[in-house]
């Protein structure tokens, strides 16, 4: 009898300290998740603010781009025009130039005409490294030079 009445305590202990683990869990699982979920409403409402922003933004622009298109149509077109052209073409490395009056397409690698250029500028020596603004310039003339050989031929 006296086993039987251990038992009942015992599993009383079992049962009062299974429901502590499990307060003891949920106190600590509750605040977290409570936290993450202001943690997501908080990023949602940033992404938000950002989105509304940006078409904001867009949408002043257009206005802008609008009241100067009303003004001068032809012009803002070729301006629209150019600047999506240079926005594609920034990042080529190949230019081809169609020649006037002539059957031939003029094609210019100009990543290797910057290599050549890169290769003779770390030629020289350190002291008289040339600045951006002169390479730049050699590359130019490089170009131009290329250019008129083939306009020649």
């Amino acid at each position: 009898m006296q086993e039987a009445f251990d038992d009942v305590i015992k599993a009383r202990e079992d049962e009062v300290r299974v429901r502590n683990e499990a307060e003891t869990y949920a106190n600590g699982l509750v605040p977290e998740a409570r936290g993450q979920a202001q943690r997501m409403i908080q990023d949602a409402e940033a992404y938000k603010a950002q989105v509304v922003a940006e078409a904001q933004g867009e949408a002043t622009r257009f206005d802008l781009l609008l009241s100067e298109y009303q003004k001068a149509p032809e012009v803002t077109r070729n301006r629209l025009y150019l600047d999506a052209l240079q926005n594609v073409m920034s990042n080529s490395t190949k230019v081809m130039v169609d020649v006037e009056g002539g059957n031939n397409i003029l094609y210019l690698p100009l990543d290797k005409i910057a290599r050549q250029s890169e290769e003779s500028v770390s030629v020289q020596p350190s002291g008289s490294s040339p600045s951006s603004s002169t390479s730049i310039r050699e590359l130019t003339d490089r170009v131009i030079e290329e250019i008129r050989k083939r306009n020649r031929q």
